[in-house]
């Protein structure tokens, strides 16, 4: 499986692990788009993963398919957090995800953008899986 296809391709939520201050991994899904090797997702400023983030940038990660056959990319990451107030990393996330299909959606959070992040993830390593082969006729 070439795993750049697959995140160019997938329009799945990306899940993302950070360490909470308590110890223990939070999970948050979000929307992703790859490009120039980097997950780039983006999230309010007043967000638990924007927090979390802020103290500790290195995280885990993993783009799945919940049906069968199974596959995805799964890895390690470092994040680095920068303002999205002028909404280009949100925009380009509604295009792929909601496109037109819900206007006041998109509006209610481009209204928000002044106080939004994006959220760039630098892979460090990263694996993928496929089990189309072991699975045909499943």
């Amino acid at each position: 499986m070439d795993s750049i296809q697959f995140l160019n391709d997938s329009v799945i939520p990306v899940r993302l692990a950070a360490i909470d201050k308590d110890g223990f991994p939070l999970i948050c899904s979000l929307w992703f788009i790859y490009q120039d090797g980097e997950l780039l997702c983006a999230s309010h400023a007043s967000a638990k993963i924007i927090r979390v983030l802020k103290v500790n940038p290195n995280c885990a990660f993993e783009v799945s398919v919940n049906a069968v056959p199974y596959k995805g990319v799964r890895g390690k990451a470092i994040v680095t957090l920068k303002s999205d107030a002028d909404g280009l990393v949100l925009s380009s996330l509604i295009a792929r995800y909601l496109g037109d299909s819900q206007p006041s959606l998109s509006s209610w959070l481009l209204s928000r953008r002044k106080d939004e992040y994006a959220i760039h993830l630098k892979i460090v390593s990263q694996s993928n899986w496929d089990f189309s082969d072991r699975m045909k006729g499943a």
